[in-house]
């Protein structure tokens, strides 16, 4: 796909296109790699400034977190003339917290362990790992004993932010969880699954008593063997296109925002 990829003032990031006017009233979507719309034609952003009377800016980040929705200059700038906000829930494990640091642009790159968690896994090697997937991977095996405690301050930070943008935020903010997973099912397999990681039914209420509304636009997960259908990826990349949801979930979404929206 052609992205249309454009970068706005006083941000490195690659958002996509097309580019809209910032200093004139919109709509703002911020998310990770769904909101972006990796391998879709026609991500949620796109279907909602097709049903509305004013601009869409698709401000999703592949590989976000909370740390780069809430500090990079160009999307604050953004929110400044912003109608309303729709912000997509994103996972607790791209963000830095008390046990490690993240890449303040991309999210999912681990920089490096604090004192804490050398400290509850002192049998690790911290430099083998450059992304947070799989540090958390390798940790969980390990004991999920001690990996409960990275659990749980992962939950406590992320509540802790969404909570803190939600009571900054100028405009309503309508939440979108948009996942090939439901709220309330967990996967206990090799793998950590599908994001949002480590976002539950209870820490979605607490935030969402601040928020304008909270959407739900799953998508069930693609049957081992079956190629995603009506997504667009190069060779080598069914893997991660697999794990996000595909159009039926975008068109979920824009049709549940939009009426919220154009009131």
């Amino acid at each position: 796909l052609d992205y249309a990829a454009v970068t706005y003032p006083g941000s490195t990031l690659r958002f996509r296109g097309p580019a809209q006017a910032l200093d004139r009233p919109h709509i703002l979507c911020l998310g990770g790699a769904e909101t972006f719309g990796r391998f879709i034609h026609a991500p949620y952003a796109t279907r909602l400034a097709e049903a509305l009377p004013y601009p869409v800016v698709n401000m999703g980040v592949p590989s976000a977190g909370l740390d780069v929705i809430l500090t990079d200059p160009a999307i604050r700038a953004a929110t400044r003339n912003a109608r309303a906000i729709v912000l997509q829930i994103t996972g607790a494990q791209n963000m830095s917290n008390r046990f490690y640091a993240v890449h303040p642009r991309r999210n999912d790159r681990f920089i490096r362990a604090t004192p804490m968690l050398r400290a509850l896994y002192r049998e690790v090697d911290f430099t083998d790992f450059h992304f947070t997937r799989h540090l958390l991977t390798h940790l969980r095996a390990l004991s999920r004993d001690r990996f409960g405690v990275v659990e749980a301050e992962l939950r406590e930070a992320w509540v802790g932010r969404m909570l803190g943008f939600l009571s900054r935020a100028p405009v309503p903010v309508h939440l979108l969880w948009l996942s090939r997973r439901a709220p309330n099912t967990t996967e206990d397999g090799l793998h950590l699954g599908h994001d949002p990681l480590f976002v539950t039914p209870a820490m979605l209420q607490q935030v969402a008593a601040r928020a304008a509304s909270l959407n739900m636009a799953t998508a069930p997960p693609c049957p081992p063997g079956q190629r995603p259908r009506n997504m667009f990826f190069a060779r080598g990349e069914e893997s991660a296109a697999r794990l996000l949801p595909g159009p039926e979930a975008h068109e979920i979404a824009a049709g549940l925002l939009a009426p919220l929206l154009r009131n």
